[in-house]
């Protein structure tokens, strides 16, 4: 192989290793009939706000993850439902800007 090749293929991998790994975003809208319901986020119970919610989910760049959530309303059966979230936006505003739609209708206790 030429010198050039040589220094070509380290320095390619290390660009292409660079880009990968780092933090994208991807993110959903969700709804509940009726509004107003918590949404707990099943994989660490955190609390992440109250229908309708715009979230973004951060991680590792072109990734997916199966997304678990639990509505919970006073007067409401607990409904768990799960989505898709693909990680496919750069910022975090960009991902807010195109979510995905998850709507969960409540039934009465």
């Amino acid at each position: 192989m030429n010198k050039i090749v040589k220094l070509l293929i380290p320095a390619t991998a290390a660009l292409f290793l660079a880009g990968c790994g780092g933090t994208q975003y991807g993110a959903a809208n969700i709804y509940s009939i009726p509004e107003g319901a918590e949404i707990i986020n099943l994989k660490d119970n955190s609390h992440l706000g109250v229908t309708p919610a715009k979230i973004s989910f951060p991680g590792k760049s072109d990734t997916a993850e199966q997304i678990t959530i639990q509505l919970q309303k006073p007067g409401y059966l607990d409904r768990i439902t799960s989505f898709w979230i693909n990680r496919r936006h750069d910022s975090r505003t960009d991902a807010l800007a195109q979510p995905i739609d998850v709507k969960v209708e409540l039934k009465k206790e």
